[in-house]
């Protein structure tokens, strides 16, 4: 087997869509002949690596495999702004047609969540009997309940902090997280914000949630209180969740969430949205905490209950520590898998 994975669409060139996928799709094959390498079967992950998937796959007469792990026309319902220039930055319109053809495609293919199932039939009128639910893994080993040795890496931040961690773009929720601090921040004194994330070289758009967020901040008077520590490096993702108070992901739009399974693995109580994938994962008031982050006094009194309450706190970590380990470990993950490509191979 072969998996061929990209990142998220939104971080590739349409050049490099339109006039390189079947340059690299040509250079895939020669590599595997050159090399006399054989596969049992392909696997392509986000919808670039989709269709050269299908290219490589159909060469070599071999199944094919998907997963979108986000849909085009779900974020194109949840992204806002003028239509014409959302579609001349994310090429909706492409990405959805080139969507609908690996679907029906492919030998099998999954979901990360039962929500992208649901918008799958919503909004682009599609089902079929060779679709499972199969979550992303977690690596464990990586991102465990801290020991000491853990908890002495300097991360920068203040002693005790909640922590958000994502990509910074309108649909993050960063404002809705900013402005459930402002109502908490006179009630617990002693805990911060940290707010992580952002491209090395931010661009207009990102640079644009910046400034909405200065302006919360500036406008609630938190500048002591909430620290936006920019691009987070792969080695410094661990100890970041691990010596937060809890995790927040306050996203609005959010196929499923990784960096929330990230944190639930270093034992770490969460906060999530109730309309994002994560939803299928936590049990509220058992392993996280669900809320509409766009209700400012109900993610204000999650934030609060936790932070309150050391006790509930903890035990929701060490829950939502066995739930990764039980059901998203890579290992787990890789065993679903297994059972899903002998079921449509």
């Amino acid at each position: 087997m072969i998996r061929i994975h990209s990142g998220p669409w939104e971080f590739i060139p349409k050049e490099f869509i339109y006039d390189y996928l079947p340059e690299l799709s040509q250079n895939m094959i020669k590599f595997i002949k050159d090399n006399n390498l054989d596969y049992d079967l392909y696997h392509g992950h986000y919808v670039d690596a989709g269709i050269v998937t299908l290219d490589v796959a159909r060469y070599f007469n071999k199944p094919s495999f998907f997963t979108a792990h986000s849909l085009g026309a779900w974020k194109k319902d949840q992204m806002g702004g003028d239509p014409d220039e959302m579609e001349k930055k994310f090429n909706f319109k492409h990405r959805i047609a080139e969507e609908m053809r690996v679907f029906e495609c492919v030998n099998g293919q999954t979901l990360t969540t039962e929500v992208q199932y649901e918008k799958l039939k919503e909004l682009y009128d599609y089902d079929a009997e060779n679709i499972d639910i199969i979550a992303p893994g977690v690596d464990i080993e990586r991102y465990r309940p801290p020991t000491e040795e853990d908890l002495k890496v300097d991360t920068n931040t203040p002693g005790k902090y909640v922590f958000c961690l994502s990509r910074i773009d309108t649909n993050k929720g960063h404002d809705l997280l900013l402005n459930a601090f402002a109502l908490v921040k006179d009630k617990i004194t002693d805990v911060d914000l940290v707010i992580g994330r952002g491209s090395p070289n931010p661009k207009p758009r990102e640079l644009g949630v910046f400034a909405k967020m200065d302006e919360i901040i500036d406008k609630n008077n938190m500048q002591n209180r909430v620290s936006k520590i920019g691009y987070v490096a792969d080695e410094m993702m661990a100890p970041l969740y691990q010596k937060a108070q809890l995790f927040v992901l306050p996203s609005l739009f959010e196929p499923f969430g990784m960096t929330t399974q990230e944190a639930m693995a270093c034992g770490i109580a969460v906060i999530a949205s109730k309309f994002g994938g994560i939803r299928n994962v936590i049990t509220n008031g058992v392993d996280g905490v669900l809320v509409d982050a766009a209700n400012p006094q109900e993610f204000s009194e999650a934030l609060y209950d936790l932070l309150a309450d050391d006790e509930k706190r903890n035990a929701m970590g060490l829950a939502a520590r066995k739930l990764i380990e039980d059901e998203y470990s890579w290992e787990a993950i890789a065993d679903k898998f297994m059972k899903f490509y002998q079921k449509y191979y």
